[in-house]
């Protein structure tokens, strides 16, 4: 998708159901943002900046991360395994951290060798990893040169990597994420974008009803790769026209590309909580494509989707998790509202002095792939990274010296307290020798 590629356009708004459930005392209808933020992707940061490293432009921290990230460059092509997998986990804490596309220019050659080498011949733990970098680095670049060579690259290795029925299932996960994104941020021809679409409904067809309707058996780890592929062909399906896709629609399961409404609801049945939940989004993904279209889109598979909808809306079944019963109820409130009244959920996320609005659901799947990329350094990209901002329609980025003010304020009140501090241990000593004197 090229830089200035216009997003689909916004859609109407309907403020959050309030309601609470029966068993639950906590906020069932909290959005499922806040609620996966608790535990999503805690693991792709691999532990916080260090406090030093604040990234302002000339102070030590950002002369520290800058080290770091060089030394990290440098060690992932080592002949020691261990040592590339922390190389590849220091450059995953930096990039979320940090938005530094200059730094990257001319350094980008030499981390794609490392990460195709170790993607093409690691195994396991260093293919996820090495996987996990390719999406930062994509979301980092700004010249469309260079995000051209960058999937010339490392498509054809994720691809590999994702089809390879003996790695490991988080490996083959990773790649699938990352060719979601590098595809949606560099490609932009339909002729490469129906194909891979088509490897990724393979990849997820796992997860469809067995011959006799009974739920896939697919294992927690094939299910995490099954969701990430789901996931992947969805962000890839916000690029499609609505008109293109609902010929495709129009041609069935034929095609290979676009899987039939009857197998995405028979993903709902699975027993893993993830890919429900992301096929339940699909769904909801498709009609809303569709109905830009035709309004009467598919309206022969709304009764079977809305039924399936209610029951998972509705879900009090003791089995399952409480938080997993929870995270469900609020998306499938959101789908079903969607797919009865026409309404896409408006989700407000405020960083800094900026507010984000998700109000389609194209816009709110974008940023799920986005934040689960970048973790704990979304409200970083969000308020510098041009091409973050352009996909959410942020707009311009805030000015430098608004930036800058905030800055100061800040060191100004570490100031005070650190003053405030010395003083009251200065006074506390003080009046100890008056004390001492007057006994």
């Amino acid at each position: 998708m090229p830089r200035n590629r216009k997003k689909h356009a916004a859609a109407d708004s309907w403020q959050q159901n309030n309601d609470h459930s029966d068993d639950e005392t906590s906020n069932d209808n909290a959005s499922t943002y806040s609620c996966h933020s608790e535990t999503q992707l805690a693991d792709g940061a691999n532990g916080s900046i260090e406090s030093g490293e604040s990234g302002e432009p000339g102070s030590g921290g950002f002369e520290k991360y800058e080290e770091k990230l060089l030394q990290a460059i440098e060690n992932a092509s080592d002949k020691a395994q261990q040592t590339r997998i922390n190389a590849f986990q220091t450059i995953n804490e930096v990039l979320v951290h940090h938005y530094i596309p200059d730094f990257l220019d001319d350094r980008k050659v030499t981390l794609m060798d490392a990460v195709e080498k170790s993607l093409r011949r690691g195994k396991g733990v260093e293919q996820s990893w090495a996987a996990r970098i390719i999406p930062l680095l994509v979301i980092q670049l700004e010249a469309l040169e260079d995000i051209g060579e960058l999937v010339t690259m490392l498509k054809p290795v994720l691809l590999t990597t994702a089809q390879d029925g003996s790695a490991a299932y988080d490996a083959r996960a990773k790649c699938c994420a990352a060719l979601g994104l590098l595809c949606f941020v560099g490609v932009d021809d339909l002729g490469e974008i129906l194909p891979l679409m088509k490897v990724l409904q393979s990849l997820f067809s796992g997860s469809f009803l067995k011959g006799d309707n009974s739920p896939s058996g697919a294992s927690n780890d094939a299910g995490a790769l099954h969701s990430a592929a789901l996931s992947a062909w969805s962000l890839l399906l916000t690029l499609l026209p609505p008109g293109e896709f609902v010929a495709l629609m129009g041609g069935g399961a034929g095609t290979g590309v676009v899987p039939s409404v009857r197998n995405l609801v028979g993903m709902l049945q699975s027993p893993i909580l993830e890919v429900r939940m992301v096929a339940g989004e699909t769904l909801a993904l498709m009609f809303e494509l569709g109905r830009q279209h035709d309004d009467e889109f598919l309206e022969d598979e709304l009764p079977m989707l809305i039924e399936a909808a209610q029951k998972l809306a509705t879900d009090a079944h003791k089995y399952r998790a409480k938080r997993d019963r929870k995270v469900q109820r609020a998306t499938f409130r959101d789908v079903l509202h969607y797919l009865e009244e026409d309404i896409s959920p408006e989700i407000s996320i405020k960083f800094g002095r900026e507010l984000l609005v998700l109000n389609t659901w194209a816009t709110h799947h974008q940023y799920t792939c986005l934040r689960n990329a970048l973790g704990f350094g979304m409200n970083v990209h969000l308020a510098e990274n041009i091409f973050v901002r352009e996909v959410l329609q942020l707009g311009p980025k805030m000015d430098e010296p608004e930036r800058h003010r905030k800055t100061v304020k800040a060191e100004q009140r570490f100031i005070n307290a650190a003053a405030f501090k010395a003083r009251t241990i200065s006074r506390g000593k003080n009046r100890d020798k008056r004390s001492f004197a007057l006994n």
